[in-house]
């Protein structure tokens, strides 16, 4: 083969395999571009324009149960508490503001006086108070077959009970001026209150009574 004719062959074939590469690098771009339209087809199919994410939208739902369940059992457990009434404070001796006098009715009695002191709410059981006499604790017993009803002390309400401190007629007894009160024989602070000179022999001592005109014990 003469130069002349080598020359143009490998000119020929050198031109022949440029086209080819052209061609090979147009079909990889095609390619390239007919993809990225398949995955953006497929995102927009799983996820709309404008909806939330799956993960969000489940969030959403359950902090709005969780809002929902919080405000009812908020307004049961109001409403419940509303409902119930709180249990009164038993009085003791020492949460009450108290006061005798000497009565002349029924052949004569002590009056007792109890009010709650500032600022206390507590009731009296319906129980006979406890009031006794001298050293040796003599124990005044029930003026009233029934036994009464509880009573609330609480500002200005008094409940008053009546002492008798001689309920016999023959002559004697323990001369004594003062008493110890109770509210129950478990009370652990009892009071000593001054009555004056009195003669005791098998005392008695009505229930509690919102009015002194019911704590006339018998004669």
């Amino acid at each position: 083969m003469s130069a002349n004719r080598r020359k143009a062959f490998l000119v020929s074939t050198a031109v022949v395999c440029g086209a080819l590469l052209m061609t090979a690098c147009q079909d990889t771009d095609a390619g390239a571009a007919q993809g990225s339209p398949s995955t953006a087809g497929a995102a927009g199919a799983a996820t709309p324009p404008g909806a939330p994410a799956a993960g969000a939208s489940k969030g959403s739902d359950t902090a709005g149960k969780g809002t929902k369940d919080g405000t009812g059992t908020g307004t049961g457990s109001g409403a419940g508490t509303g409902g119930r009434k709180p249990a009164g404070q038993v009085c003791g001796a020492n949460d009450i503001a108290w006061s005798t006098k000497s009565e002349t009715q029924a052949g004569g009695y002590i009056l007792i006086t109890a009010k709650a002191k500032p600022g206390i709410t507590c009731v009296l059981p319906a129980a006979l108070p406890t009031v006794a006499f001298g050293s040796d604790g003599t124990q005044a017993g029930p003026a009233e077959q029934a036994v009464g009803k509880q009573i609330t002390l609480s500002g200005s309400t008094a409940a008053y009970a009546g002492v008798n401190p001689k309920s016999t007629k023959a002559n004697g007894g323990k001369e004594l001026e003062s008493i110890i009160v109770a509210v129950g024989d478990h009370d652990p602070d009892p009071v000593s209150l001054p009555v004056g000179t009195i003669t005791v022999d098998k005392p008695v001592v009505t229930n509690w009574h919102t009015s002194p005109k019911d704590a006339v014990p018998a004669g």
